[in-house]
């Protein structure tokens, strides 16, 4: 993909000046980073609420909603889907892990045939797709103190591909699966977290509490449902809204 190509559509997307520069993967010239400038009051944003979601292989009292907040038990692993597949889009999610080490994520364009199957065997699992990284920073402390290796894994906003195709940007974990964070910008458990999620064109980028971090792109395919995921401790997510782009 030409990453030059798509700057002039991230830009008129942000709502920035044309002044404004975007990170861009490795061999290209260093820029500053982008920050998301969220204006609530332009056209096309939409809130999402429980009409918005349908249940995939949750159990019943997984996923709870008490007006705009929308808390997850964090058992069984599993997800909750969109009640709609997107393809172009930016995504405001905002999360807070009620405990140390808790796990979650997003995911972005999940493939049909992966959702199908976990509702059909109505058991615990996770769908294909690209998976933006919902980590507590305690659960590093966790795999650190069971003597396993850290390395691979960070807790500030990964995005890595699950059953699918992409190339991550740089930074990237050991084996080059994962684009880590190039700054370390997310809040620990107890603490709102601001997720900012655009996706053009089989890109997708990752801005974390107003600042580009990570991404990937060449991902195949680019369209699907968008997940958020239950897997093993609790947490809460508020203030989810979505703008489909051309």
């Amino acid at each position: 993909m030409n990453t030059h190509a798509l700057v002039p559509l991230a830009l008129l997307a942000l709502g920035l000046s044309s002044s404004a520069q975007t990170a861009l993967p490795s061999g290209q010239a260093s820029t500053p980073p982008v920050r998301a400038l969220m204006d609530d009051e332009s056209p096309g944003w939409v809130t999402l609420g429980p009409a918005d979601f349908a249940p995939v292989n949750s159990a019943e009292d997984t996923w709870s909603w008490e007006k705009n907040l929308l808390h997850c038990t964090g058992k069984p692993v599993s997800v909750l889907r969109t009640a709609k597949e997107y393809k172009n889009f930016e995504m405001i999610v905002e999360w807070s892990h009620l405990k140390f080490g808790g796990n979650s994520g997003v995911f972005v364009w999940t493939t049909p045939e992966s959702i199908e199957k976990l509702t059909a065997a109505g058991k615990p699992g996770l769908p294909k797709g690209i998976e933006v990284q919902v980590l507590d920073h305690g659960y590093t402390e966790i795999v650190q103190k069971s003597g396993k290796n850290t390395d691979w894994f960070g807790t500030n906003g990964d995005v890595f591909p699950v059953g699918v195709k992409m190339t991550p940007f740089p930074p990237t974990s050991p084996d080059g699966s994962r684009s880590f964070p190039r700054k370390h910008l997310a809040k620990g458990h107890g603490e709102w977290n601001q997720y900012y999620i655009r996706a053009i064109n089989g890109e997708v980028r990752l801005w974390v509490n107003g600042e580009e971090v990570s991404g990937g792109t060449g991902i195949h395919p680019a369209q699907g449902f968008l997940c958020l995921e239950s897997e093993g401790s609790p947490i809460d997510f508020r203030k989810l809204r979505i703008r489909e782009l051309p």
